[in-house]
């Protein structure tokens, strides 16, 4: 029998509701050309937004770096167009400023931009290091690398530079991609025009871009297909709920008991009202922990809102069986690490046979051994995945990519580096099922959960373990709450 647990929920439960703090949009050159499309449209030039670029980012640049005399590195599009109107703005401000070009602008936008500059314009090869060096360069839209003269240029001023900002993307990114077409020096700061792009998210680049702030040119972007994930909101219990209105997670145990115990800690600290750890009767924890042993009436409870099986799981047929029974149920699904595993062997047609809602967590391994012939980039791989599959896939990493099969995706902000670390994925995984177990759709409760697992592992800070990530984690829950 399929029923929607939602479906069961008394009518009061259908009020606990996630939303969010206005999430950026991520735009890929194409949605980015097509935004400035729509703008000229409404009236404003190729002039114009050059010089809301320009005048957006020396303001950036000030607030960043104060008064420190700067070095801009001009190229020949728009983007050394909007170097230019930076060196301009700079300079009117009293900050000093040289500026160095790779060559002539060709675009009219940017010879009017170097025009309007009234200071003197070297060759790059004459140019001296500055304690700022701003590269506008190329931005956006390199599918190249860089001449081998400009890169050890570009290095050995970096080098010399006690802060380096990016304008747009730094030059020798992939915009789209986020890998480094050249091995470009890393910068401090890179000024986002307009909105975000991949690259400022995805790994390699997301670490050469360094901090990342956006300069807003009054775009109209509406419902982007790709947003940054952003800082949730979660409704507060009210009066009227109780221990199953709040979401009943059920954790299925195995052969490795502290993964599952991770996850069914993890719920509990994430809101979930009610947690049993189906089939772990011998492992310990919190007392308010339910253990359950395991058995189709166990699993067959109504009151059920999510069911997470892989942590722990274990590879034999017991895991086999037990994976199986769960499929079978109708229950809100969060698959991970050894169900991954399990499943990879069965191959696609055993995932798009699954109908309940679903969240599957791999990391980049489990991922490879699932959809072995998606390539690209990772997020044209996610993308790829979830429309074949039908689930929501949560790509795990640094740059955490989640997407939806109907085209939606998210990108996390880059993730602390001691992440990195044994059973911090079993604790995402108890996130998402208390998420789910709220009446979340999948996509809202991983991007939710992915939130909250960087802001607990960010509070927990370097040493991490990730029995730390769930202490920190009713830190991060509290933060997001707020009355109904």
């Amino acid at each position: 029998m399929t029923i929607s647990k939602l479906e069961t929920l008394p009518q009061h439960d259908r009020s606990i509701r996630s939303s969010s703090l206005n999430p950026r949009p991520i735009l890929r050159l194409q949605a980015m050309r097509a935004a400035e499309m729509a703008a000229m449209k409404c009236g404003s030039s190729v002039d114009d937004l050059m010089e809301k670029a320009g005048k957006v980012a020396a303001s950036i640049t000030r607030s960043f770096a104060g008064n420190m005399p700067a070095l801009i590195l001009c190229g020949p599009g728009n983007n050394g167009g909007d170097g230019y109107v930076v060196a301009r703005y700079l300079a009117e401000w009293g900050i000093p400023v040289s500026v160095a070009a790779y060559s002539e602008p060709k675009t009219d936008a940017a010879k009017k931009a170097r025009s309007l500059f009234s200071g003197k314009v070297t060759s790059l090869d004459e140019a001296e290091a500055a304690p700022l060096l701003i590269d506008a360069l190329f931005g956006v839209g390199m599918s190249r690398s860089l001449d081998n003269a400009l890169l050890s240029k570009l290095k050995a001023l970096s080098k010399a530079a006690s802060l380096r900002i990016a304008i747009d993307v730094p030059s020798g990114v992939d915009t789209d991609k986020g890998s480094l077409l050249s091995d470009i020096p890393a910068f401090d700061l890179t000024i986002a025009i307009g909105a975000l792009k991949p690259a400022h998210r995805l790994e390699p680049s997301a670490t050469i871009c360094g901090r990342v702030a956006v300069g807003d040119i009054d775009l109209t972007i509406s419902n982007p297909d790709l947003i940054e994930i952003p800082k949730p909101r979660l409704a507060a219990p009210t009066p009227a709920d109780y221990k199953y209105s709040r979401g009943y997670v059920a954790i299925t145990a195995g052969a490795m008991a502290g993964a599952s115990l991770l996850s069914a800690v993890a719920a509990q600290r994430a809101g979930a009202g009610y947690v049993a750890l189906l089939g772990g009767e011998t492992i310990s924890g919190p007392m308010a922990l339910v253990h359950r042993s395991w058995s189709r009436e166990a699993l067959a409870d109504e009151r059920i809102n999510a069911l997470v099986i892989g942590p722990g799981l274990g590879r034999d047929e017991l895991g086999v069986q037990r994976l199986s029974m769960a499929l079978d149920t109708s229950h809100p699904l969060v698959l991970d690490a050894d169900a991954l595993f399990l499943l990879s062997r069965e191959g696609l047609d055993c995932l798009r046979n699954i109908q309940q809602p679903t969240i599957m967590t791999p990391h980049e391994g489990e991922f490879k051994r699932l959809f072995e012939g998606i390539s690209g980039d990772k997020l044209t791989r996610v993308t790829k995945a979830a429309a074949l599959s039908g689930l929501v896939v949560v790509l795990k990493g640094a740059d955490t990519v989640i997407a939806t099969p109907d085209g939606r995706a998210a990108i996390s902000q880059p993730a602390v580096s001691w992440l990195a670390n044994a059973g911090t994925g079993d604790v995402l995984s108890g996130i998402c099922g208390a998420m789910l177990a709220r009446g979340m759709d999948p996509f809202d409760a991983a991007c939710t959960a992915v939130w909250l697992h960087g802001e607990a592992a960010r509070l927990a800070g370097p040493g991490m373990i990730a029995d730390d990530l769930i202490h920190h984690l009713r830190s991060a829950f509290v933060e997001v709450t707020v009355a109904s």
